[in-house]
């Protein structure tokens, strides 16, 4: 199942009659003592859940046996971090790798502890990097849990001469038909793209290699798939594919803090204007509760407490015994992790911001609706 669709799932779940045990693990770490870091807060996180017996014992045990392989390097190996979720009630267990490092987080609660997921695969689009030149292509297309799939493309165009009778044959149809098999393979590899981009769903293109090979391809990339080109980055043939994804992510990371923020600011903008849009808790809490919210800006700082109602869902910001729309009684909830499940339960969008002054000004949170306010 596609990634984004199973966090909307999560974002709906709720288990009324245990509590979900919610892990994240950051598997990235350069040398041993960043590893021993992970090992301890894993081990206090659950010594205090087994202490106050939060959770199911049978769904502790397991978080540590999966936890144990992760960080020991028996399990995911190439990830570099990953998300746990535990229900044994609700027949929950569920191990996800992502490919971008995050902070540790262990949460118990009635829900699947999701805004971490929701910000990651946010900025984790799916992107497919290709690496080109005269006679070769490599394509990688990545998501947020990795590589998803790899292939290598070879033509039989044969290189050019370096020395020694190219002069003479610059004007034979030898050369022409070297050129042409070029253009072939140019053509072919461009034909593989399109049908990479519609099966992995590909929402940004970057391009390695060398400058001309890669002006080349571009020629022959409809104009739909050019638009989605972000970038290009260095890349010869005998480098290992994982360092061009590499740095084809970097590029990624920065076009995408870029649409975040431009997007922000249009939200707030068209909030202050009387757009389609809201911004502030108060009037973004109100968008929320009318099922509004088309897509919701939210700083990675933002915290604040706030109450649930148990019979017809309404959030409230702050602590709250009832509720003012139905009268009915409530429960406590962290509203930020609240808002996002909500938005992402009724279809909407959720972007994380780790910084961002003009949504700090507002409180950290602004929303563009279906309709307007």
């Amino acid at each position: 199942m596609e990634l984004r669709q199973r966090l909307r799932e999560l974002a709906k779940f709720e288990s009324p009659d245990a509590p979900v045990v919610s892990l994240y693990l950051n598997t990235e770490w350069a040398d041993e003592q960043q590893r021993e870091r992970v090992r301890i807060f894993l081990k206090n996180a659950l010594a205090e859940a087994r202490a106050r017996a939060w959770a199911d014992p049978d769904d502790l045990d397991w978080v540590e046996r999966q936890g144990r392989a992760l960080i020991e390097r028996e399990a995911f190996e190439g990830a570099n971090g990953a998300v746990l979720f535990a229900c044994r009630a609700a027949n929950l267990r569920e191990v996800t790798p992502l490919r971008v490092p995050f902070d540790d987080t262990f949460v118990v609660d009635a829900r699947a502890h999701v805004r971490p997921l929701a910000g990651i695969i946010d900025d984790t689009p799916p992107t497919l990097v290709v690496f080109i030149d005269g006679a070769s292509a490599r394509l990688i297309a990545l998501d947020p849990t990795g590589v998803a799939g790899e292939a290598e493309l070879q033509s039989e165009v044969l290189p050019r001469h370096k020395a020694g009778g190219w002069a003479m044959l610059a004007q034979s149809r030898y050369q022409r038909h070297i050129l042409e098999h070029r253009e072939q393979h140019f053509e072919a590899v461009a034909t593989a793209i399109t049908a990479w981009a519609e099966r992995y769903q590909v929402r940004h293109l970057v391009l390695a290699g060398e400058p001309r090979a890669v002006a080349s391809l571009r020629k022959h990339l409809p104009e739909t798939l050019v638009a989605r080109i972000v970038g290009t980055v260095p890349g010869a043939r005998h480098e290992n594919p994982a360092t061009i994804a590499e740095r084809a992510a970097h590029v990624v990371a920065r076009v995408e803090q870029q649409t975040d923020e431009i997007g922000a600011e249009q939200a707030l903008a068209e909030a202050m204007g009387g757009g389609p849009a809201v911004a502030g808790v108060e009037a973004t809490v109100g968008a929320v509760n009318r099922n509004a919210v088309q897509h919701l800006y939210v700083l990675g700082t933002f915290r604040e407490p706030g109450a649930v109602c148990q019979a017809c869902g309404a959030l409230q910001r702050g602590v709250h015994f009832t509720c003012p729309f139905c009268g009915r009684a409530t429960r406590t909830t962290e509203l930020g992790e609240a808002l996002v499940e909500r938005v992402l339960a009724s279809g909407g969008e959720v972007t994380t911001l780790e910084q961002h002054r003009p949504l700090a000004d507002r409180g950290g949170l602004a929303a563009r609706l279906r309709y307007a306010a």
